[in-house]
């Protein structure tokens, strides 16, 4: 099982309008790690890609299927190098920038939460402690 023709071509038209062709990619069958037992130890089922002109490289080997691997190996690949061409991604930019802003938004909440539960005293006198003169 492994992605359909819709996404294929998709992926190719993208390759051609970044101006990426198949022959600038060298791709290396290895074998993967991780969960598959016997199986997964004994078959090349990983994907290595290395884009000869930027110099870029990646490695996927999350399915099983070498197929499936290829395919999102492509396509990790030329998001690298969309994302190196342009700059920088303004999708993983503001995807960042959202995160931060929730947790700086939790931050302040937990805090106000636990002033509320456990007020802080401005002095504290224990039993066997004087109190200053």
């Amino acid at each position: 099982m492994g992605p359909n023709k819709d996404k294929i071509s998709a992926l190719e038209k993208r390759m051609s309008d970044l101006g990426i062709k198949k022959e600038d990619i060298e791709e290396k069958f290895i074998k993967s790690s991780g969960r598959g037992g016997q199986k997964i130890n004994k078959t090349s089922s990983a994907v290595f890609l290395k884009h000869k002109k930027t110099n870029l490289s990646v490695k996927c080997g999350q399915a099983r299927s070498q197929h499936l691997n290829r395919f999102l190996a492509l396509r990790n690949l030329i998001d690298m190098i969309e994302t190196t061409m342009t700059g920088q991604n303004e999708g993983v930019l503001k995807r960042i920038d959202k995160i931060k802003k929730q947790k700086q938004r939790r931050k302040v909440k937990t805090k106000k939460n636990l002033h509320q539960i456990f007020p802080i005293p401005t002095t504290t006198t224990f039993k066997n402690q004087k109190e200053p003169n």
